[in-house]
């Protein structure tokens, strides 16, 4: 039980650690987004992976206003024969990349999940969205890795931990998409 205890904790401590502004900066950059008609690209590897498709799906069911425009957003995550295809012919490195170099246009936005923040494929596919002059955000764990550098935004939580580090992703993209529910002035 102490072990239990402890984990919450910490989560609790990264918690308190957490950059506002950084989220303040997401949530702009999404209603920019929305506003402009511009699409976003979500994408992570693993638990990743299904924060990337969970954002997607909140972000395109459940920040839907009568009054505001909805988002249009695409999880790369989400399209295993896309995704497998590219794998097996031209590398895991280049399973997100591709299909973003298809979809996206300038001034869409791509949003990367990646505890590490070195994964190839994430890595890659954040320097195809910079190429094709997409806006990028990251949210990373650990030190941040080769992704701070990359990113317009960047949300560090500062941790080894794989599993508090996901959770805090999941919170962060749960309070995003609820101030996204509301009009801002």
């Amino acid at each position: 039980m102490d072990a239990l205890k402890q984990y919450f904790a910490d989560e609790t401590e990264l918690m308190k650690q957490l950059d506002l502004a950084r989220v303040g900066q997401i949530i702009r950059a999404l209603e920019l987004a929305r506003t402009d008609g511009r699409r976003v690209f979500v994408f992570g590897n693993g638990g990743s992976a299904a924060t990337a498709s969970h954002l997607a799906c909140d972000l395109g069911k459940g920040t839907v206003q009568p009054n505001l425009p909805r988002f249009q957003v695409v999880s790369l995550s989400d399209s295993i024969p896309i995704i497998t295809a590219y794998a097996n012919d031209m590398g895991c490195e280049s399973m997100f990349a591709e299909p973003l170099i298809s979809l996206a246009q300038r001034g869409d936005l791509a949003i990367a999940f990646s505890v590490s923040g070195n994964s190839p494929n994430v890595v890659r596919a954040i320097e195809a969205a910079r190429q094709r002059g997409l806006a990028t955000i990251g949210l990373t764990g650990f030190d941040g890795g080769k992704l701070a550098a990359l990113v317009d935004i960047h949300l560090n939580i500062p941790s080894k931990s794989f599993g508090q580090v996901e959770d805090l992703h999941l919170a962060i993209c749960h309070a995003v998409c609820e101030m996204l529910k509301i009009e801002h002035e």
